[in-house]
């Protein structure tokens, strides 16, 4: 009798680690095409292929097909499992819009066809998760930024800037999200294409002007800086900020003088 009392609270108490590892199951499950898609088209140097994309391009739309029957549960999933898959969906509607579109020297470029007549990428609703249409501005907004305050989502989103972080040549994933964005953060800090730290003077992308109110004051960013940067910086440092390039992020990359441009 002690034994099966013992063994049901057992089982009991194991029911919600076994149907969070269902989920998670379920969630890389969900995730794997988009991974596979990133593995065969993202380059060493973190930017995408496209023209390859292209040949994929009934995976991709299949893959944010399969999106219409997701809807993000808050009771059942982590915010890091809601984070992750937002990230996924922003990036992979993303490379979408811009693949039915190639060549093209800018998203910005881009101008989509509705009724009555044009909207930018960052507006038309670009993809259906649970039944509900979503633009890549809605996504970053209200399901990432205002739902999360986690500046580190600016290392993981694609917007197809060439002055953007490099793409992640895999999908995200809530178990590892924090340190996919760590690494993501690292790898886009310590890069001088991107940003130019010595420990009196930082020169950074327009990344960290354009999200400001995210990244806090002057202090504050050189406080974020100091989390990742290989060089420590001082906190009398000189700030001043770079231009940011709206080129496209594709195999063509950016020389330092393209990059590195000043206002």
């Amino acid at each position: 009798m002690l034994k099966s009392l013992l063994a049901l609270l057992l089982s009991i108490a194991l029911l919600p680690l076994g149907a969070h590892a269902t989920d998670n199951n379920s969630l890389q499950l969900l995730q794997e095409p988009w991974s596979e898609l990133l593995r065969h088209h993202v380059t060493t140097d973190g930017r995408l292929n496209y023209e390859g994309l292209q040949e994929d391009e009934d995976k991709l739309l299949g893959y944010l097909q399969s999106l219409r029957k997701v809807k993000p549960d808050p009771q059942a999933w982590s915010a890091n499992d809601t984070k992750a898959f937002w990230l996924n969906t922003y990036n992979a509607a993303a490379a979408y819009l811009i693949v039915g579109y190639y060549p093209v020297a800018s998203i910005n470029d881009i101008r989509v066809k509705v009724m009555g007549g044009q909207k930018s990428p960052w507006e038309v609703p670009v993809v259906n998760v649970g039944g509900q249409s979503y633009s890549l501005n809605q996504i970053e907004r209200e399901m990432l930024r205002n739902q999360f305050h986690d500046a580190r989502v600016h290392f993981g989103l694609m917007n197809g800037a060439a002055s953007s972080p490099a793409v992640l040549a895999e999908a995200y994933d809530g178990q590892r999200l924090d340190q996919q964005l760590d690494a993501q953060a690292k790898r886009f800090l310590n890069d001088p294409t991107f940003n130019q730290l010595t420990p009196q003077h930082v020169q950074l992308s327009g990344l960290f002007e354009a999200y400001a109110a995210e990244f806090g004051s002057e202090s504050q960013v050189l406080e974020f800086v100091n989390r990742y940067a290989r060089v420590p910086v001082l906190p009398t440092a000189k700030v001043e900020y770079l231009s940011f390039s709206w080129a496209l992020n594709d195999r063509t990359g950016l020389s330092n003088s393209q990059a590195l441009g000043r206002h």
